[in-house]
């Protein structure tokens, strides 16, 4: 059993380097941080209303830069690589997104759009001025955004976390285990025997193991530096859909190849459904084929919706008290009390959903798994 248990988690290090390439690949870079005004503009006025949906859209999406704070107007952040790509001059550019100043400045001839069709992308400008030059193309952006930095830093954390405990069970063979070990053998198992086994077989179920430990601990490691408000957590990157669109198109790649003849068939000619409504108008096969698709969307979906969702009404919660504060409504900053009570709870309802959301996303892969591979009665 403990080597078993090795072998499934060595696997699933090499299945999440593989994983988390393709995510790289496919990640959006809708850069979106807080702006500041250039300095020899008009000053801001105080009494501006605050505009919550930018607000808080601001810090669910993508971004160039890792935005901590604002302190006296000077927003602090965490710079992050720009790298990109001119296929009008054939040229490659790497610098640190600090370049930018926030959007107020243009260097090597790009900028951080603020404002239009384009904010928080880099776009071209013309030579010596911020204005965006429309008859060059838009650079391919392959930056390290605050979405891929905090991809990185959970792949490194999972790599640290399973090479350990696989030293562990590979040094206290038939002991029992201790620290670190002894907190995830148990979730381990649980994939296992409580997702695996029942959704695959106990005779073809080892072989998704490396892959559905990923995903599980992928998800649930990501779900929760989310709600970690401090660098480096806070990146929303399962509430990101190109993140869980990867995922799913690997649980649609993984079962296309698994299933088999049985599988198609059934898609094609189901059983027990009346001939008039296989043909002569395919009504029941198209409804098949249409779920081969539709199982991986749905899986897209709900984990980002789930995840965004969450984000979105804790942000709500908090931006209440400086609406209510400008409003003077309920003694003025009063109805903090009330918006930070909520937002903890809703915090803590969050953690759960982590652990729920990881659950369902693995549950179903495994259930799709073993649809596959059923045999005919």
């Amino acid at each position: 059993m403990i080597l078993r248990k090795f072998w499934e988690v060595r696997s699933s290090i090499i299945t999440a380097i593989i994983l988390l390439f393709f995510v790289f690949s496919f990640q959006s870079t809708m850069a979106t941080d807080k702006v500041n005004p250039p300095a020899d503009e008009t000053k801001i006025d105080k009494t501006e209303e605050l505009n919550a949906g930018e607000l808080i859209f601001e810090h669910v999406l993508d971004a160039h830069e890792w935005h901590i704070a604002t302190v006296g107007g000077h927003p602090i952040s965490v710079p992050l690589p720009v790298i990109i790509y001119d296929s009008y001059t054939k040229s490659l550019h790497v610098f640190m997104s600090s370049k930018f100043d926030h959007g107020h400045h243009s260097y090597k001839g790009y900028k951080l759009a603020i404002d239009g069709d384009y904010k928080g992308k880099i776009v071209p400008v013309i030579k010596g001025s911020m204005k965006q030059d429309i008859t060059r193309p838009i650079p391919y952006d392959f930056s390290i955004t605050k979405n891929v930095f905090a991809i990185m830093f959970s792949a490194f954390l999972l790599m640290w976390i399973f090479i350990s405990i696989a030293n562990s069970y590979k040094k206290r063979k038939g002991q029992a285990p201790a620290g670190l070990q002894s907190f995830l053998e148990p979730i381990i198992i649980f994939v296992r025997d409580d997702i695996a086994k029942p959704s695959i077989g106990t005779r073809k179920y080892e072989k998704y193991m490396p892959y559905l430990l990923t995903i599980f601990f992928f998800i649930l490691i990501n779900n929760l530096l989310g709600l970690v408000p401090i660098f480096p957590g806070g990146a929303n990157v399962t509430g990101n859909i190109a993140v869980t669109m990867v995922m799913a198109i690997f649980t649609f790649i993984i079962t296309s190849f698994s299933a088999n003849k049985a599988y198609w068939v059934h898609i094609i000619n189901m059983p027990g459904v009346p001939w008039w409504l296989k043909f002569p108008i395919p009504i029941m096969p198209l409804v098949e084929i249409l779920s081969v698709f539709t199982k991986p969307f749905v899986l897209m979906v709900r984990l980002f919706a789930n995840i965004l969702a969450g984000h979105i009404v804790i942000l709500g919660f908090i931006t209440m008290i400086f609406i209510f504060g400008a409003m003077n409504v309920f003694g003025g900053y009063g109805v903090s009390i009330v918006s930070v009570g909520f937002s903890v709870f809703l915090s803590l309802l969050e953690i759960l959903v982590a652990f729920i959301q990881a659950y369902v996303f693995t549950l179903l892969s495994a259930l799709y798994f073993g649809m596959a591979m059923e045999e005919s009665h």
